[in-house]
């Protein structure tokens, strides 16, 4: 073959490669949708350059794309956070920590369209993809922000705004738990010198950096999942630094619709049948609640009397037949004592029965939020003695997304 046209011959060739290599990259939309999505970060915490304390975060974010307009989804979603800390005697269970509603809309490459006031999503404008298909190695860059909290630490009411440029790069496909996936690596580093503020300390400077692998879900419209390195440092105006090291990594779970209403009656059915004491089973806008009234400690403790455990035992079983839907351990107490002493309470006694659940393999600890509710949110008269005992309550509910 003549050298040139072999030449031509072969660019044809890498290029018909290529080309099968090509992939487009965009958001899909579709009303009525609901997706879950679960990140464990797994963080550091520095004061000084010295080491504070390691703690595990569980993010959980609800999301239900409630419109579609020309490819644009409107998006209504909660973004609740839970902490546990790391280290001997640490619990499984992760603590309800924060909760934020949002809504937004978002275009079919990936770009947020978002009211000034909300908090979340922390990271906005990530991915952002080209209208264009593209090939493995290639990169490109779009800019995006950091939004913060920063209204407990610092006094700043407003959500906090760091903007930077992410670098992209298409690495091709790529095995995430034994699936191939397209990838993406984004890269960003932010920095910032914030203005000062009320109060006596606020941040100075603000610098990070995050690397991120994104994989890919193309008939979904949507990330399978991610990991990501990170590190944020703050220099203070008292002089002191405080600093986050830590890896992320993230699935989206698309939820499947609970038919609440059959799913309570099959529950009740079961508690009935089992002969379980002061339990009831109720339909609430998050699902379906399994309430443990009248639920048996040792005295001003949240260590459960062996009776307890019994019924914890068949509860669990039951919890075993709806393996898709998280749970969330909610604690309650009736009106006794101070306001902090009934918070710590049902915060711990939600514990107990989360940990006792896990350990029965109801669910894994990823799948438990638990939350302590105090006092505020009696279901009878806390004057009588019949009162107070179904009101000193845990309950577990079926979430549907």
């Amino acid at each position: 073959m003549n050298k040139k046209y072999g030449a031509i011959f072969l660019s044809l060739c890498l290029i018909s490669v290529n080309a099968l290599w090509a992939e487009r990259f965009q958001f899909s939309y579709t009303a009525g949708d609901k997706y879950r999505f679960l990140s464990t970060v797994q963080e550091d915490v520095y004061i000084n350059r010295v080491l504070s304390h390691q703690a595990e975060i569980l993010n959980r974010i609800s999301v239900t794309v409630s419109a579609v307009t020309n490819g644009v989804g409107r998006h209504e979603a909660v973004f609740q956070t839970s902490e546990r800390s790391v280290g001997v005697g640490s619990g499984r269970t992760f603590q309800w920590s924060q909760e934020y509603n949002s809504v937004f809309d978002r275009d079919k490459f990936g770009a947020y369209m978002i009211g000034p006031s909300y908090y979340m999503p922390v990271v906005r404008n990530v991915p952002i993809f080209p209208d264009r298909d593209l090939q493995i190695g290639e990169s490109w860059t779009a800019p995006g922000e950091e939004v913060h909290d920063f209204s407990t630490s610092f006094g700043i009411k407003e959500p906090y705004r760091i903007p930077f440029n992410a670098t992209y790069t298409y690495l091709g496909k790529k095995n995430y738990n034994g699936t191939e996936y397209p990838a993406i690596s984004i890269s960003y580093r932010i920095f910032d010198e914030p203005k000062r503020v009320s109060g006596t300390i606020w941040p100075t400077r603000i610098m990070g950096a995050s690397d991120q692998v994104l994989y890919w879900n193309q008939k979904l419209g949507q990330p399978a999942s991610y990991t990501e390195q990170f590190r944020i440092i703050m220099e203070l105006s008292n002089g002191s630094t405080v600093e986050y090291r830590g890896s992320a990594k993230a699935e989206t779970i698309e939820a499947k619709p609970m038919n609440r209403e059959a799913v309570a009656q099959e529950i009740a059915a079961d508690i009935n049948a089992q002969g379980i004491k002061d339990t009831t089973v109720r339909v609430v806008p998050e699902g379906v609640t399994i309430s443990l009234e009248n639920i048996q400690f040792q005295a001003d403790s949240a260590l459960l009397l062996p009776s307890e455990k019994a019924k914890l035992d068949k509860i669990a079983e039951i919890l075993k037949r709806y393996p898709d839907r998280d749970i969330l351990v909610g604690g309650h107490t009736a009106l006794a004592g101070t306001a902090e002493g009934r918070q710590k309470l049902s915060e711990e006694r939600a514990a107990a029965v989360a940990d006792y659940l896990i350990s029965q393999g109801a669910r894994t600890s990823t799948r438990v939020v638990v939350r302590g509710y105090g006092a505020e949110r009696p279901l009878a008269d806390n004057s009588t003695e019949a009162g107070k005992q179904k009101n000193r309550r845990v309950e577990i509910t079926l979430l549907e997304n």
